[in-house]
C-alpha cells in the first residue's frame, strides 16, 4: 500500500512539471517569414543598393527550443556578412547559450563560404537550424 501511494504522488509531481515546462515554440521576433529576394536587397538592407550586395533572407526553422533565420549578405559572388534576424531567446539559457554560439556560427560561415560548417558543440539545435535557414538563403540567391 505504501509503495502505491509514493507511485501515484511521484507520478503526479512528475506530470505537474511536465505540465508547467514553458517552450519557446510560439515566440518569434519582429520581421519573421520574410524571405527576400536579390530584387529586394535595397529593401532588407539599406546599404546593400550601394555596395552592389545582394542581402537575402533564409527560411524561418522551427526548431524545439524556437525559430531560427538568417540573412546572408553576398558581395562579389563572396559571402560577405550574416546574421541571425531570429534565434532562439526565450530564456536565460537561451541568450547565454547563443550569446556565445551566434559569433562562432557567423565566423565559421564567412570562413567556408558556404552552410558547410561545423556548428557549435552545446548549441546544436541553434546549429542545425543556422545551417539549414543559411543554406535556404544561399538557395534563393542561387550562390555557389
Amino acid at each position: 500500500m505504501r509503495r502505491i501511494v509514493l507511485f501515484l504522488a511521484s507520478t503526479a509531481a512528475a506530470l505537474a512539471l511536465l505540465f508547467s515546462y514553458r517552450t519557446s515554440w510560439g515566440e518569434s521576433l519582429p520581421g519573421s517569414g520574410t524571405v527576400a529576394t536579390a530584387g529586394d536587397a535595397a529593401a532588407t538592407d539599406p546599404g546593400a543598393a550601394k555596395s552592389g550586395a545582394t542581402a537575402v533572407n533564409g527560411s524561418v526553422v522551427r526548431t524545439r527550443w524556437g525559430p531560427v533565420q538568417v540573412q546572408v549578405t553576398i558581395a562579389a559572388g563572396r559571402i560577405t556578412d550574416v546574421r541571425a534576424i531570429q534565434y532562439p531567446n526565450g530564456n536565460r539559457r537561451d541568450q547565454q547559450i547563443n550569446a556565445s554560439a551566434l559569433p562562432r556560427l557567423h565566423s565559421q560561415v564567412l570562413a567556408a563560404q558556404s552552410a558547410d560548417i561545423d556548428g557549435v558543440s552545446g548549441a546544436t539545435v541553434t546549429s542545425d537550424g543556422y545551417r539549414t535557414s543559411l543554406q535556404a538563403a544561399l538557395d534563393a540567391a542561387h550562390f555557389g
